[in-house]
């Protein structure tokens, strides 16, 4: 497919991919030119996507932030997803140097005294090394849903992310959690063993809970925090996460 102008043409593109399964959705995005790059957090919506990937053989290569804090039962995936699948999940790790500062001036674990001391955490282990990850592609491919949180709900299939000045894809935007789980079951998907513990979506270890009956999926990250749109940075413009500090 010849390579598109992402600024003019990621409205069409996304009512393209509205028609499409997952696999079709994928293979087209493979195909639009250039580098494409698919973050997972080894979260189950993304272990759809890496799945599809796998199973299929298409060039999108993946990568994921191994922030130092993970869960070991997120860090035991990774393997176990690349052993299942024949591919390799590139790791992307913080600056020893920035997790230095860091906690000179905040305290290793001072994400929990202020929503800025958290941001800037986030920033350390997980939007600078995206910014790594990044480097140089054309695609980012994300497992975002719009129904993992209330400022996710209008997330569309294709959008043009201004900063990273890159095409942002979010082929999962239409999925709910049943869709998600009957494909993990219908497809022996490995995932996290965390889930089953109360924990629909999962970060760093010391900022993730399992939720509550009734709670959204994503209540159990950051729990200490009021804003109930509270996000990490990665899917966030740099001028909204400042505002939040």
């Amino acid at each position: 497919m010849t390579a598109i102008n992402p600024i003019e043409d990621a409205a069409q593109l996304s009512a393209t991919l509205a028609g499409l399964d997952l696999a079709g959705r994928l293979s087209l995005v493979a195909g639009l030119g250039g580098r494409a790059v698919f973050t997972t957090s080894l979260g189950i919506e993304d272990q759809v996507i890496a799945a599809e990937i796998g199973t299929h053989r298409l060039p999108i290569e993946i990568a994921t932030l191994e922030t130092g804090r993970l869960f070991p039962e997120t860090v035991a995936l990774i393997s176990e997803t690349e052993t299942q699948y024949d591919i390799a999940i590139k790791r992307f790790h913080p600056e020893q140097a920035d997790i230095d500062a860091y906690a000179e001036k905040y305290g290793l674990n001072g994400f929990y005294e202020s929503v800025e001391a958290r941001h800037a955490c986030c920033g350390v282990r997980k939007v600078k090394p995206l910014a790594r990850a990044l480097s140089g592609a054309a695609v980012w491919i994300t497992g975002l849903r719009r129904g993992q949180s209330s400022n996710r709900a209008e997330t569309p299939f294709a959008e043009y992310d201004t900063e990273r000045h890159l095409l942002k894809i979010n082929p999962l935007a239409d999925w709910d959690i049943e869709a998600i789980r009957a494909f993990v079951e219908a497809n022996g998907v490995p995932v996290n063993p965390l889930h089953e513990r109360g924990y629909p979506s999962i970060g760093c270890e010391p900022c993730t809970r399992a939720i509550k009956p009734g709670e959204p999926e994503r209540a159990g990250r950051w729990w200490w925090e009021n804003d109930e749109t509270r996000e990490c940075g990665l899917h966030v413009a740099e001028e909204a996460a400042a505002a939040a500090q």
